[in-house]
């Protein structure tokens, strides 16, 4: 190989690595890290803005690139069973993770990562003047909840159950979320959704449920067996359970294990 020849491969190289303000394009030519993995994980909607931060911080720190799909707990169970792939799936109850695992879908244990507590969510400023369950139940109110098939839906049933209060929903959302963007809209004077919603919304005001009252959500998360990057599901598991990744989700509004 002539001196030409070498100066030119030689500068093909540092094109393509580039400067500090230009992407390389094969990385382990280039020496910038580990390359760029894909996963994909399906997590209930309850989880997504602490989900959406761990996704950013494996990024940055491990270029594993995350694509969420975030729907109700029951949603995802179905997809799952009807063969739709993933890496991780992330339950808002045990439940539901039971039928996964008892369909042998599953890499791994489940573990859970976090814990939730349910709450009222009113408008800024509580102009309705609700402060308990009992309150839901007045004439004139407009109340939305989860359905009963969403993990959300089942927990404040047991919790109205416990608190002896009947209401008669104006609609039955199908992800907790739902609930929450009515009253945030204005289309709905209270719901019940997790703390950590009324936390990460910022749209909306909480009403405390006391513990006599309250119901208490467990999320397991696990590998699953259709996975296509083992490796990058672990580390993910890994991260939530780390304790950055518990500090993510108690800032959230989560409690921590």
């Amino acid at each position: 190989m002539t001196r030409t020849m070498v100066a030119i491969l030689a500068a093909g190289i540092m094109s393509a690595c580039g400067s500090g303000t230009t992407t390389c394009a094969i990385q382990t030519s280039c020496g910038v890290g580990p390359p760029r993995t894909t996963l994909t994980v399906f997590a209930a909607a309850s989880l997504q803005p602490a989900f959406d931060k761990i996704g950013a911080k494996l990024l940055s720190t491990q270029n594993l690139a995350t694509t969420f799909s975030y729907a109700g707990t029951q949603t995802l169970t179905t997809q799952l069973t009807q063969g739709a792939p993933a890496d991780v799936f992330a339950s808002a109850d045990v439940a539901h993770m039971t039928t996964i695992h008892s369909a042998g879908l599953l890499y791994s244990q489940s573990v859970l990562f976090a814990h939730n507590r349910l709450e009222i969510a009113v408008a800024k400023g509580n102009p309705k003047g609700v402060h308990s369950l009992a309150d839901l139940a007045r004439s004139g109110l407009v109340v939305v909840l989860a359905d009963p098939s969403v993990p959300a839906g089942k927990y404040a049933a047991q919790a109205l159950a416990k608190a002896g209060v009947t209401v008669h929903p104006a609609s039955l959302e199908q992800q907790v979320t739902g609930v929450l963007s009515k009253v945030a809209l204005g289309e709905a004077d209270a719901g019940i959704v997790y703390h950590s919603d009324i936390v990460s919304s910022g749209q909306v005001d909480g009403v405390v449920i006391p513990d006599t009252q309250n119901v208490i959500a467990d999320y397991p998360i696990a590998v699953l067996m259709s996975a296509q990057n083992v490796a990058g599901a672990v580390a993910f598991v890994d991260f939530v359970l780390s304790t950055d990744g518990q500090s993510i989700l108690t800032a959230a509004g989560f409690q921590g294990m």
